[in-house]
């Protein structure tokens, strides 16, 4: 299973960014889809996630609002849409896969991605 981040770059607080996570080597029906994201000298903390057969998505509460995820079954793709976007959100975000349902521990996810880097700036 190979994970491809992209779409992150520079943004003035308040723009807005869609991150793309392209999937492959694996059928992903019944995978869970991650995004987390690890600002420097931080721990890597979960930001939300999706079920792609179909069984609902979860966002941390400090995106809710203004992230959303969704994912697109036909491209194997999934894409975190982020408004709104605050200095704080300032981190490289990573997506990653799971085989179960899991859930925002990132332990549980066994494919990570690349990372892709987002800069808000104040």
């Amino acid at each position: 299973v190979q994970l491809q981040a992209s779409g992150g770059g520079l943004v003035q607080a308040g723009d807005s960014l869609r991150l793309s996570c392209a999937a492959s080597g694996g059928t992903f029906s019944r995978f869970t889809m991650g995004w987390f994201r690890q600002a420097p000298g931080k721990e890597r903390e979960f930001v939300a996630r999706i079920r792609m057969s179909g069984g609902g998505s979860y966002h941390a509460d400090s995106v809710k609002g203004r992230f959303t995820i969704s994912s697109d079954n036909a491209k194997n793709t999934v894409y975190l849409q982020m408004n709104s976007l605050k200095p704080e959100d300032t981190a490289v975000y990573y997506c990653a896969a799971d085989r179960a349902c899991s859930g925002t521990y990132s332990g549980n996810y066994d494919y990570w991605g690349q990372g892709t880097l987002v800069t808000v700036s104040s």
